[in-house]
């Protein structure tokens, strides 16, 4: 190497495999974004040119750049553009700021908000008519937290021209109706809320690519480098290629289209075909499928039926569809990642990679995304079939409450609301977990994905009790949830996920060290450095 493209002094390098420090002090970085050598200071300092940018941490805590395991970029940063509604406890709440947002609208202008919670309506059932006051004449669409189900004002629904029951390809996606077939302006699952969204008024190119922009910065800074997008829907694709060639996709991103029900064999193949495309810091890698919906709406696959009767059936009307397809994308060597909440759910996606392993043998690597509630019988599984668990804690910490007296623990009753997102069992089990956000369904700093993971507290109130303490992961263990377990869903153990030559320098350094900080200052950590390919994408201030 002649000279290196970055060199960091006077830290202390922190390995996510044993958890202890490394004897070096210091690395450089060549002009290919990998890790060029580690030694001490002075070692280091003499691979230093005059373009070298030279950074000394005066003993900060460098690990593997952080990745977040499942989240939805694109998506996220339009809805996240809305009126956020996360923060409302109650029915008041929420009236009270969509008020204060309805004031601010022109004439015929519409109302978007994100991130309300179903648990605000009490025993109350999920509808607009609490909100028809306030949004009388207002077009108004409001995605509940789940991003599966939203609520569209009479306005909205008139344009429109959702007057009554639909019938979808989605199984589970519904117009709701009341007794008299009128909509409540619950809309469920994706197929339902698209007959609103495709009349609402949509961004422009440019504000679609500056709102993407922004939220990856924000996410660099939080100490992100990189992210299994769990989507490539609409422009997703156009826009990651735009930032990348313009040098500014602040995350390295693996992206996993979805195939849907319906989808043909031609589907398939282009789904195929896709993969491997992409540029510098993106790719297409994987696909993304559902087999249920979510517990909190009752469009969840359960064993058994919620307490209304619901969440009984697949996402998709024949699951063995969804079956052949996962054994068509495993022969041609492609990945999946499935959304499974429910038990049945997770139990069938388990079922439809066996099938496929036994017809093409194994050295692909499958993922279930969520497993909310699963059965003892369950979890062995996943290690014996090499499927991934894709886990996000704090929708465990900030949806469902230690009494079990939220909606989605109520929904489930006793037995299995005690099953709730069981990392420790899975860990112990023998599985990779790898650890995710969902942002937007839930805030995407990595220290607070890391630091639910280990306390299983509602993030808003760290003194109010766990929900299943004895699932909660140790420090390591969350840390290698955001660093080698993604590395390692990815096929990438080999290039990313460590600090050893010839790795990615995708890096990420803190103040002091993420495994001996208390779980519960550990959202609040200093993120000093955060280092893409080589190239700084956040400097804090007096760094």
């Amino acid at each position: 190497m002649r000279t290196a493209r970055l060199v960091l002094l006077s830290a202390r390098l922190l390995d996510p495999g044993s958890g202890a420090f490394l004897p070096e002090t210091a690395l450089a970085v060549s002009d290919d974004g990998r890790i060029a050598a580690l030694g001490d200071d002075r070692e280091i300092r003499a691979l230093a040119g005059p373009a070298t940018t030279v950074v000394d941490l005066h003993g900060a805590v460098l690990t593997p750049g952080l990745v977040d395991g499942h989240l939805h970029p694109v998506s996220g940063a339009e809805l996240t553009h809305g009126l956020d509604l996360s923060y409302c406890a109650d029915l008041d709440d929420v009236r009270e700021a969509l008020a204060r947002e309805a004031r601010t609208l022109d004439r015929g202008a519409w109302l978007f908000a994100w991130g309300l919670d179903p648990n605000v309506f009490g025993d109350r059932p999920v509808g607009i008519a609490p909100f028809d006051a306030v949004l009388d004449g207002i077009p108004a669409f409001l995605l509940l937290f789940d991003a599966h189900s939203a609520l569209a004002s009479r306005r909205a629904l008139e344009l429109a021209g959702v007057d009554g029951p639909r019938t979808f390809d989605q199984a589970s996606a519904e117009v709701v109706c009341d007794s008299e077939g009128r909509p409540t302006g619950l809309l469920q699952e994706d197929a339902a809320c698209e007959l609103v969204e495709r009349v609402a008024p949509r961004p422009t190119p440019e504000e679609s690519r500056d709102r993407l922009a922004a939220a990856l910065r924000a996410m660099a800074a939080a100490g992100l480098t990189g992210g299994h997008a769990m989507d490539a829907n609409g422009e997703s694709l156009a826009l990651y290629g735009e930032l990348d060639a313009a040098g500014e996709l602040a995350l390295r991103l693996r992206v996993a289209p979805w195939c849907q029900p319906g989808t043909d064999a031609d589907g398939v193949r282009a789904l195929i075909e896709r993969q491997g495309t992409g540029g510098a810091l993106w790719r297409v890698a994987g696909v993304k499928l559902f087999m249920d919906g979510t517990i909190d709406n009752g469009t969840a696959w359960l064993e058994h039926p919620d307490c209304h009767g619901e969440s009984t059936h697949a996402f998709w009307p024949d699951p063995a569809a969804y079956t052949h397809i996962v054994g068509e994308l495993h022969r041609a060597g492609v990945p999946t990642a499935t959304h499974a909440i429910g038990d049945a759910a997770v139990r069938h996606v388990l079922d439809a990679v066996e099938k496929a392993r036994a017809g093409a043998g194994g050295g692909v690597r499958h993922r279930v995304e969520h497993i909310e509630t699963v059965p003892d019988d369950t979890l062995r599984r996943f290690a014996d079939l090499g499927v991934l668990a894709s886990m996000q804690p704090t929708h465990c910490c900030d949806f469902t409450r230690a009494d079990h007296t939220d909606n989605w623990s109520r929904r489930l009753g006793e037995e299995r609301a005690s099953r709730a997102w069981r990392c420790r069992d899975l860990v112990d089990s023998g599985a990779t977990v790898v650890l995710g956000s969902d942002w937007p369904i839930a805030p995407f700093p990595p220290l607070g994905v890391m630091a639910g993971a280990r306390h299983r507290r509602p993030s808003r109130d760290l003194g109010q009790a766990p929900h299943g303490p004895e699932q909660a992961l140790t420090a390591l263990e969350a840390l290698r949830g955001m660093t080698t377990a993604p590395a390692y869903a990815a096929g990438e153990e080999h290039e990313a996920g460590r600090l050893a030559p010839g790795f990615r320098a995708d890096l990420t350094a803190f103040a002091e060290n993420p495994l001996t900080t208390p779980p519960t200052d550990l959202p609040d950590l200093p993120v000093l450095l955060t280092v893409l390919d080589g190239r700084i994408t956040h400097r804090a201030a007096g760094v």
